[in-house]
């Protein structure tokens, strides 16, 4: 693919991923980054294969680090004012299977992180995973041992300010365990949906389902559609949403126990 693209394609050497150059943006971990570490970036999803060195995708190529590594590589950057104390980047943190926080029962088996800058310069970034334990907030950059030998997938979009309550709307549908959150009132106030997923008010009442649109913060942005549910829906999200939504078959990366959440 030449090097002229919009976006470039790689491989890991057991680790597939995916990013597009925010050339206008100067550098900050308040967003997403290339698969170096080095520019910013519009969007990124890595792909870790199961316990494999080589991706089988044609059109990937090598990048630099493992994902395991705590520098080099895209999420180590972009995740890099997480696992460090930095002043101006503040965000909040989601996983069903919370760092050292063993045998948890959740509503949701969500993992992420939503995070901004709040110097006033309009940088945020949403990043959404399957990985357990991950990351440790304020504690150094460290992927779980244990889920080396496993398949994970992890998706970075920037995005701007103003989509942060979108998100998080979304966010209050499937009840996410929080387990860090630094986001001063100040930022919250101006954010009702934030401000309520933070607090625990998760949406109960019908629709117990939603769709919503966003995209990422470059000039010409990838337009992103959210799909999320809430635990009293009876509705299967893969069968009976995203089907009917895009009238298209999908595979489905899932876990192995034969049902589909």
């Amino acid at each position: 693919m030449p090097l002229g693209k919009k976006y470039f394609i790689t491989n890991l050497k057991w680790i597939l991923f995916l990013w597009t150059y925010l050339c206008s943006r100067s550098l900050a971990t308040s967003t997403c980054q290339d698969s170096n570490g080095n520019n910013p970036a519009d969007w990124a999803i890595l792909y870790k294969a199961p316990a494999q060195r080589n991706g089988a995708a044609g059109n990937w190529a090598d990048s630099p680090a493992e994902v395991t590594a705590n520098n080099g590589h895209s999420f180590a950057k972009a995740l890099e004012h997480v696992i460090g104390a930095d002043a101006n980047n503040k965000f909040i943190s989601y996983n069903n299977d919370p760092p050292d926080v063993p045998k948890v029962k959740t509503k949701s088996n969500s993992k992420g992180v939503l995070m901004m800058d709040i110097t006033g310069t309009d940088a945020a970034a949403w990043i959404v995973h399957t990985v357990p334990g991950f990351p440790k907030a304020r504690t150094g950059y460290l992927f779980p041992p244990a889920e080396v030998q496993k398949g994970h997938l992890l998706i970075c979009l920037t995005i701007k300010e103003d989509q942060i309550d979108t998100i998080a709307l979304t966010l209050r549908f499937a009840t996410p365990l929080i387990y860090y959150n630094d986001i001063p009132d100040t930022e919250m106030n101006s954010r009702p949906n934030l401000k309520k997923l933070v607090s625990g008010e998760s949406r109960i009442l019908p629709p117990l389902a939603v769709t919503k649109d966003t995209a990422t913060a470059a000039a010409v942005g990838l337009k992103v559609t959210i799909y999320s549910k809430g635990e009293k829906s009876r509705y299967e999200i893969y069968r009976k949403i995203l089907l009917k939504k895009l009238k298209s078959t999908v595979k489905v990366w899932t876990a192995r126990d034969n049902k589909l959440k």
